[in-house]
């Protein structure tokens, strides 16, 4: 396996980490007896650090599939190299460090760093469709 590969699936398990960190503070929330029922009625709205953390894993979501694809089209086209890798890394890296910037409400440093995961993808990119 590649290392773009294994920094794929890293992502991927950041991308549950996520999951679990956002669903954890919001269970402390509305307590168990609500999430393990049907719903119906509404919840008290997220405290501040548990919607940065919902917003934070949407946001991940929203690159995840563009980061995954292009890794896998890298991987399939034969087109990994040093470009992908540095890429994969600081898409990797950045998305770990935008996750406590957020939570903890950080506004410049966490957009500069969420920038930083976006050069990443375009890197991978570039040595997907440059000849």
């Amino acid at each position: 396996m590649t290392t773009e590969l294994m920094i794929l699936g890293w992502t991927l398990v950041l991308a549950l980490v996520q999951i679990m960190l956002a669903g954890a503070f919001r269970n402390k929330e509305t307590g168990m007896e609500y999430n393990m029922g049907p719903r119906d009625g509404g919840a008290a709205p997220p405290r501040p650090v548990t919607a940065r953390l919902q917003r934070a894993q949407a946001n991940l979501f929203e690159t995840l599939p563009l980061f995954a694809a292009a890794v896998l089209i890298a991987h399939v086209g034969g087109r990994e190299g040093a470009l992908t890798l540095w890429g994969a890394w600081a898409y990797l890296i950045a998305r770990v460090v935008y996750v406590p910037l957020y939570a903890a409400g950080i506004p410049v440093v966490r957009s500069i760093v969420w920038t930083a995961s976006m050069v990443g993808l375009g890197m991978i990119l570039v040595a997907i469709l440059m000849p």
